[in-house]
Order: C-alpha cells, then sequence, then structure tokens
C-alpha cells in the first residue's frame, strides 16, 4: 500500500492550532464575548457568561491516482455576528455602521447579499441569483404587512420603509443607511429561516483581527473556518468547486445530515459527487469570558473529525497533456485567416479510459476556467457564449460520423446479414433507391467509388456506400439494439452530471415533431453516423473501450479509492463494475482488425503509419451545415485505442467545427506520446510532494 506523505496536511494542522491557541490567549476575545443571556449563565460566577466557537472541521484532500495533492485546505479566520446580542444594544445601528466602515476603509470584503444597488438611485440588481431572489421573496413576504406592501415595491421604497423599520434616524444619510440595512438584513434572514449565524467576513486577515482588538465591538465573534487550495490549473470540469448552500438544498438535503447553514458544500464535480466523504464534522469549544473580555477558560465539547481524502482515477500529468493538446489544436486551427469568428472552433472535448478496469484517466472539455476565481468570475461565466461551465465531455452531445460505422459492422456480422466475407460495390452511389442515391465521401472527391469492400475493408476506408446497403439491411431497431449494447445513448455511470444521449427512432421523431415516420433514408444515413443520434464524448471513449477489451462493457469511473484523514487506511475502492458484455462479441476482431487497417492503411495513417505503438482508431466528419466560403465547417470526430495487440488505453476526440477526425488527430498522438513513453515529462504542480 502506498504511503503518503502530506506535508501541507501537517502544516496546516500546526498553524490552525497555533493560531487558535493565539487567539485564545490573547485579548482578541475582548472584542466580541459578551453576555448572550442571564439565565443560561446564572450558574457562572458574577461577571462571567459563556460563548460558544464552531470548530470547523478540515475538509478532506483530493489527490489524483499517484497522489499528487490537486485541492486541500487551509485554515481561515472569520467574522461572524451574533443578532441576539446585538439586539440588546441600543447603539445597535452604530457598532453595525462603525464596523461596516471599518471592512471599507480596509479593502475587507464582506457579506451582503441584498439585492438592491449598494448607491442611490436605489434598483434591484439585475442579475441576482435565484438564492438571492428566492429570499427577497420570502423576506418581503414576512414584512408585507409591516411594511404595508400591497403589490410590488421600488427598490427606494423599499429602502425608506427599511430604514425605518430598523430605526436608522433622520441623521443617518441614505448612503449609508443602505450599508446598515444590508447587514440587518442578512442577520433578519438568518432569524426567519432558522439559518445559523451570519458569517459577517471571511477569511480575514490578523491585520484587521487586531484592528478590530482596538476597536471592540460586542456581538462580533471569531471562527475558525477552512478555504479550498487549487495545487492544479487542470481538470476543473473534473474537480468542481466548493461553496455556501442555496436555502433549498439545506432544507431539502443538508439540515436532515445535520449540516449548519453556514457550511461549504461540494457544489459541482468531485466536489459535490463525494461531498459525504469529503466533509467531516464540526467540532465544538464553550469560552467562559470575564465582564472585562478575559478569557477564563476554554472547554472543548466537541472534537471536529476531518473529512477523509479522496484519491482520483485520473492522472494529472495526463490531464494536462490532453487540456493542452486540446487548446493547441484548436488554436491552430482558429489561426486560419479565412475563420471569421463566426466560423471559429467553439469547444471541444477529450476523454480517456482504461479499457481493463472502465477507470477515466483524463477527461478535458474546452473551453475551461480557473478554479481559483470561480466565486468572482462565475456569473460572467455563466453568461459567456462559449460555455467554459458546460462539460462537453459528460454533458455535450454530438453526432458520431464514421465512427459509428463499427456499430453497424457488428450490427451486419451478428445478425447474419453479412459473413466477413461479404461484399457490397461502391460505384460511388447508393442506388437501391431511384430517388435518392446518397454518393460516397471519395467519389465527391475523386468521381469514382471504392469498388468491392468487405466489413473490414470498408471500415478502413470508411465506405460510405457500404455502410449505406449495410444499414438498409438491418434496419434501425437492430442498430439502436447494437448502439445500446456499447452504451451508448445511456449515461456511463460516472460520478458526474451526464447527457444520455439520443438513440433516434420513429416514436423520437414524433416527440420531438420533425414527422410521423422513419423513412429509409433515415436508417442508411444513421448507419453512416449521420442523422439524429447524438452521443456525449465519454460514451465514445466507452464504446471505443468496449471494442479494444473484447466486447465487456463497464461501467464507467473517475474514482480510484478514499483514503482515512492521516492517509494510514484505505476505506473505500471500488471494483470494475461490467455492466454487460456485448452479444456477438465473438465478431469483434473483425472491428478491431478493421480499425488497425484505419491507422496504418486509411483516413488515420498520415500521423499513425509509422508510430512507434500499433494504434486501432477511426476517423469521423460530421456534416453542421456550417459553410466557409466553399468548405464545409464540419465537426471533427476522433476514436482509437492503443496498443492495437494489447489495448490499454481508449481515447474519443470532438472538435466543433474541426474539419474531420484526420485533422484532430495529433492531439490523441500527443497523449500516446506522454502515456507511453517513459522519457516523457508529467506537467506536474507545485508541492507535488508524496513518498512511495
Amino acid at each position: 500500500m502506498q504511503k503518503f506523505y502530506k506535508p501541507t496536511r501537517v502544516a496546516v494542522i500546526f498553524v490552525m492550532m497555533s493560531l487558535l491557541a493565539a487567539l485564545y490567549l490573547s485579548t482578541l476575545y475582548k472584542l466580541q464575548l459578551y453576555d448572550t443571556g442571564a439565565d443560561e449563565n446564572a450558574w457562572l460566577p458574577r461577571g462571567t457568561s459563556e460563548q460558544p466557537v464552531t470548530l470547523t472541521a478540515d475538509r478532506g484532500d483530493i489527490l489524483d491516482r499517484n497522489g499528487v495533492p490537486l485541492v486541500s485546505t487551509r485554515p481561515v479566520y472569520n467574522i461572524t455576528l451574533s443578532r441576539e446580542t446585538l439586539l440588546e444594544r441600543e447603539d445597535f445601528n452604530d457598532i453595525l455602521l462603525r464596523l461596516i466602515h471599518m471592512a471599507i476603509d480596509n479593502d475587507v470584503e464582506y457579506i451582503d447579499t441584498f439585492p438592491v444597488t449598494i448607491g442611490a438611485p436605489f434598483a434591484y440588481l439585475y442579475d441576482m441569483t435565484d438564492t438571492q431572489r428566492g429570499n427577497l421573496e420570502f423576506y418581503l413576504e414576512k414584512y408585507k404587512k409591516t411594511f404595508g406592501i400591497d403589490g410590488e415595491i421600488s427598490a427606494s421604497d423599499l429602502i425608506i420603509k427599511m430604514k425605518e423599520h430598523y430605526g436608522l434616524d433622520y441623521t443617518t444619510n441614505i448612503s449609508d443607511a443602505r450599508l446598515v440595512i444590508g447587514v440587518r438584513y442578512e442577520l433578519e434572514m438568518r432569524k426567519i429561516k432558522s439559518m445559523n449565524p451570519y458569517i459577517f467576513a471571511n477569511d480575514v486577515s490578523m491585520d484587521f483581527l487586531t484592528l478590530i482588538k482596538t476597536h471592540p465591538f460586542p456581538g462580533v465573534s471569531i471562527e475558525t473556518g477552512a478555504q479550498r487550495v487549487y495545487h492544479t490549473t487542470y481538470a476543473a470540469h473534473l474537480l468542481g468547486y466548493t461553496g455556501k448552500m442555496s436555502s433549498t438544498e439545506y432544507n431539502d438535503i443538508y439540515k436532515p445530515l445535520g449540516y449548519s447553514y453556514n457550511a461549504i458544500v461540494g457544489k459541482d464535480g468531485a466536489e459535490k459527487s463525494f461531498e459525504s466523504f469529503l466533509h467531516g464534522s464540526d467540532g465544538a469549544q464553550t469560552i467562559t469570558i470575564s465582564d472585562d473580555g478575559t478569557v477564563m477558560d476554554v472547554k472543548t465539547t466537541k472534537e471536529p473529525i476531518p473529512g477523509e481524502n479522496v484519491l482520483l482515477s485520473i492522472d494529472i500529468g495526463l490531464q494536462a497533456v490532453c487540456e493542452e493538446a486540446l487548446a493547441a489544436k484548436i488554436n491552430v486551427i482558429n489561426a486560419d485567416p479565412e475563420r471569421t469568428e463566426e466560423d471559429k472552433v467553439t469547444g471541444g472535448a477529450v476523454v480517456v479510459l482504461d479499457v481493463r478496469t472502465g477507470e477515466v484517466l483524463a477527461s478535458a472539455s474546452y473551453p475551461t476556467y480557473d478554479l481559483s476565481n470561480i466565486s468572482k468570475n462565475y456569473t460572467d461565466l455563466l453568461n459567456n457564449d462559449s460555455l467554459p461551465l458546460l462539460n462537453r465531455a459528460t454533458q455535450g452531445i454530438y453526432l458520431p460520423g464514421s465512427t459509428f460505422k463499427m456499430v453497424t459492422a457488428l450490427t451486419g456480422l451478428r445478425t447474419e446479414k453479412i459473413i466477413p466475407t461479404t461484399e457490397y460495390y461502391d460505384g460511388g452511389k447508393f442506388t437501391k433507391y431511384e430517388d435518392n442515391q446518397p454518393k460516397c465521401w471519395i467519389y465527391e472527391q475523386t468521381g469514382v467509388g471504392h469498388g468491392y469492400e468487405n466489413v473490414v475493408t470498408a471500415l478502413r476506408d470508411s465506405c460510405n456506400v457500404f455502410f449505406y446497403w449495410l444499414g438498409d439491411e438491418v434496419g434501425n431497431t437492430a442498430l439502436i439494439k447494437t448502439a445500446g449494447d456499447f452504451g451508448l445513448g445511456s449515461r456511463t455511470g460516472i460520478e458526474l452530471p451526464e447527457a444520455a444521449g439520443i438513440l433516434a427512432d420513429r416514436n423520437w421523431k414524433v416527440d420531438k415533431g420533425i414527422d410521423t415516420g422513419w423513412w429509409n433514408a433515415d436508417t442508411y444515413q444513421a448507419a453512416i453516423g449521420q442523422g439524429y443520434n447524438q452521443f456525449t464524448p465519454i460514451q465514445m471513449a466507452n464504446y471505443v473501450a468496449t471494442i479494444a477489451n473484447g466486447g465487456t462493457h463497464y461501467s464507467l469511473t473517475m474514482l480510484s479509492n478514499i483514503r482515512s484523514a492521516d492517509y494510514t487506511s484505505v476505506i473505500y475502492q471500488p471494483q470494475p463494475k461490467v455492466l454487460n458484455i456485448v452479444s456477438g462479441s465473438e465478431w469483434i476482431p473483425y472491428l478491431q482488425e478493421g480499425m488497425k487497417l484505419v491507422a496504418t492503411d486509411g483516413t488515420a495513417k498520415g500521423v499513425f503509419k509509422d508510430y512507434p505503438i500499433p494504434v486501432a482508431a477511426k476517423t469521423g466528419t460530421v456534416q453542421t451545415g456550417i459553410t466557409m466560403g466553399n468548405a464545409s465547417l464540419n465537426n471533427g470526430v476522433f476514436v482509437c485505442y492503443a496498443p492495437a495487440d494489447d489495448p490499454q488505453i481508449a481515447i474519443s476526440l470532438v472538435v466543433e467545427k474541426g474539419t474531420s477526425g484526420s485533422t484532430i488527430m495529433e492531439i490523441a498522438r500527443d497523449i500516446m506520446d506522454y502515456y507511453f513513453h517513459e522519457d516523457a515529462k508529467p506537467i506536474l504542480m507545485e508541492d507535488n510532494a508524496i513518498l512511495p
């Protein structure tokens, strides 16, 4: 078993304990620890009171399959306000205003989610979140009689009513009133919605804490907290991010689990998928305070329990290569001077799987984003036309193009419509139906067809006419059945949100209002990967992995194992899960042979003919209807596995408006250069400190 050495975790614990001790023993607590209720403190010596303090548990780390740290936690200190203590003060509003101005003057961001602009003329925020909108509606419903609201109310009128309600006198200017109202609103929401104490400011500096020490504020507390630290700029769509829960999330999901309302939870990616492992259990302390603010006693009533550590199945070095290679190819394509802004590549995806286990080794989506700035940039990312928040690898659906032809080939073989030596003649056109005779791609370029083709050579040459004939013979129902056996049109099982994709038939067309029939042309277009069927890149990777391993269709996972907080034991390790064995798998070697020939003698030979590792591949070109001059801006699709004679990995690529699979297959070559060559240098992160 690997032994992980985590100096960062040791350092974090040491720093947290040292700082916490310093805080307890210093007079910082003079600023906030005031009597919160005579009755509950009646047993204490005269002139003392108790203050509860939350000890936030460390969230578990996220690492790659080799133990490289990807996400960890650092200690922070938060400023919280006690509504009950402040309500006992006649100078409640003055205290808040002084605290707010102190924060503003020292560039300390504080939390004010009241969705009204800070300055006059007041208006509701045009970009308020659903949570802000829901909270405001809840607040107005609660106070509509108090405020005399009958119907809608403008932001300016609401400010005036709240100014009066919260006792802000006429000497308080309207700008300062808005500042105080924002904090009063936060405190009020936590009262009427049974939320936990209001965190006024997160991750404040020791300088600011010291400043507050010299300007004591009743009802102000310091609590330990934690903030996520990202050790990589890669894998944003896989790692995800943390954040505050919405009121709906709290009530429906986390409150029944014992979470506090202020708890930070996983919002996306691995952070969300493995929340139950990563989230620890907070501890508690009770601090006894004298009436002059001196700490008399500290009792820990509950020790915090840190979260467990998640090792993902991804190799972060391989992930980096995937993202860099994908971005580099897209940049090259977009550098074409003939491409206008509308013609440029808008997105792409890469997935790499272990064909022997169903583990995800890498998964890249373009464009991506910076996890370290997700909170700051979220609105811009959400409104970005290129959809950087969309994980195209698991949620983007695309026509497969000619990469679907292995499905058609196996359908013909397992239904006994053909045998491996059966030939169809390609004279350049599919001539079965007089009113519709689609052409082979080679006829479009040369004016001649491929001639006689069997299933292996048809895969090598990507002969459309062969697969038109075969698709028409087997029918759409049989094609759908085979595609489904490979997992196409179904979710893969990965621990991320994913689209199911589309396996189209007559009922699907009717439901979508396209028309009421399923025509012959629908079937033979589906047979070459055009038409209506659409799949995610991760489904395509699993489809090719199933071909590579001879027909074993695995459920996918991005989890390697779960380690205890101190890394001394494995808490959970998933085992490969077989979903099904593809029916007719005895015919798969013919698909494999055709794919090998694609790499050595077919449409992928330009990159892989002399590659030192034998590769099996299939290119795809998907018609989009978009043109650039006389050229078509088709989507490029490419799938492969390697080594062809002893498969280890499967790769799928999609580049929107990438022209063709042949154009983008250098990405797969770069990935294999890293994976198979010992001298390839991984792109690693800072503090990559582990011991085998």
